[in-house]
């Protein structure tokens, strides 16, 4: 199964896959990036509205198609997003991801659970000048 951890947090990543949080477009979002993970076939494209100050995320959306990890994931960080700056998701990391899940993630499991923070990342590098990255993959 690639997951570990108390059913209480297996639960809460089957909900947000079935019912996902903040899925779909944002009309007019402050950056819009795309990334993959081409072992699983993960995709996700994230939406982020900046308030007025570009410093605080104001709102978050997704779109994506993936496996429950992923895809749980891409909900539970954009609730978790909302109201923070942007140098602290740039601070973000795979232990907080796995933190939020609240589950023990196989090695293989790993790039599953971490592309929306890396494309939330690589977005906001993106809006500010601070990478050409187009499209983030996660490679082996």
């Amino acid at each position: 199964m690639g997951i570990g951890g108390s059913d209480l947090y297996r639960q809460q990543i089957l909900d947000h896959y079935k019912n996902p949080r903040n899925y779909g477009e944002i009309e007019e979002p402050t950056f819009t990036h795309v990334g993959e993970n081409p072992m699983c076939g993960d995709t996700i494209e994230m939406d982020v509205v900046l308030d007025d100050d570009e410093e605080t995320i104001e709102r978050v959306a997704f779109e994506g198609d993936g496996c429950a990890i992923s895809q749980a994931s891409a909900s539970m960080l954009s609730e978790q997003l909302q109201g923070l700056t942007v140098e602290e998701l740039r601070e973000m990391d795979r232990d907080d991801v796995t933190e939020m899940l609240g589950v023990d993630i196989s090695p293989m499991r790993v790039k599953c659970a971490v592309l929306a923070e890396k494309v939330a990342q690589d977005g906001a590098d993106l809006y500010f000048d601070e990478t050409d990255v187009e499209r983030t993959t996660l490679d082996e």
